[in-house]
């Protein structure tokens, strides 16, 4: 082995799991963190993509078919797979499911702009139009919504605030990538879901990793270094990394802090919300 794949050797280790072992643990979390408030039900985006499929399996797993809500809400220019995949899992997973037009409600906003949105402007749009929708149906169904971002999106800053990153309790956020491909390989979801090329599915052709300029196994790597194990970017690249990537991926990191925090709040008390009030007494328990 050459002196500099060290690092990468050592971030492809780090990066491997005990499928067992983790949905054993995912599982427990959502029944638990779900169950802290007297609620035993949950609601999930279903997209058609495999995040969303691996939160909504890990929910069924942890609650049963009966107490999950899957809730679609395709686009108009939206690809008519994601659709069919999301509608495979229902039936895999025997759980109910809403689908919802957003196209009505993003289309009442965009057309009102006075200039021509851009993708990205309407692709926000429509995150957090789903978000709406999501929200409304957890109060129709008296579940708590399952989060769909990995950690690789939540480190790149890859998703909407309060659009597909909102959630009331997250189990793959600290799951890379290439981690949730794993762990949903060995729950069975569809392969239809598996193979497919990663997209949010916000335009026509729209590709995750054309859209970040490198693809999710070198950037979990990368990622993994710099975050889990604490590695300079000159590390890196001494190490074998191309420069240009690790550098753009430390940018995003930085450059997305904000996204992955509450609101800051300007502290004037003796006792600020999420600074010292956040114990389980100061809830009543």
């Amino acid at each position: 082995m050459s002196s500099k794949q060290q690092l990468r050797t050592r971030a492809i280790r780090g990066l491997q799991l005990d499928p067992a072992l983790v949905t054993r643990v995912l599982q427990g979390f959502v029944r638990d963190e779900i169950g802290k408030f007297g609620i035993n039900r949950a609601v999930v985006a279903l997209s058609g993509g495999i995040d969303s499929a691996l939160s909504c399996a890990l929910a069924v797993r942890a609650l049963g078919s009966d107490s999950v809500l899957a809730v679609l809400m395709p686009y108009r220019t939206s690809n008519p797979a994601s659709r069919s995949d999301a509608e495979t899992l229902v039936r895999q997973l025997n759980i109910a499911s809403v689908l919802i037009d957003i196209s009505p409600a993003v289309d009442g906003i965009t057309d009102q702009l006075h200039d021509k949105p851009s993708d990205l402007r309407r692709g926000n749009v429509m995150a957090r139009t789903r978000m709406t929708a999501l929200y409304d149906q957890s109060e129709s169904f008296g579940g708590l919504v399952v989060g769909t971002s990995n950690k690789t999106e939540l480190l790149l800053g890859y998703g909407t605030q309060h659009g597909d990153m909102a959630s009331a309790v997250n189990p793959i956020g600290d799951l890379y990538k290439t981690q949730v491909q794993t762990l949903s390989e060995a729950l069975d979801i569809p392969k239809a879901i598996l193979e497919k090329t990663p997209s949010a599915d916000l335009w026509e052709g729209q590709s995750d990793e054309d859209e970040l300029g490198f693809d999710y196994e070198l950037a979990d790597q990368v990622l993994y270094l710099l975050i889990d194990e604490q590695f300079t970017a000159d590390d890196l690249v001494s190490d074998g990394y191309d420069s240009a990537i690790v550098n753009n991926v430390l940018h995003r990191i930085e450059a997305s802090q904000f996204k992955r925090r509450l609101p800051v709040i300007a502290k004037l008390s003796h006792r600020t919300i999420d600074r010292d009030f956040r114990y389980p007494r100061d809830w009543g328990r």
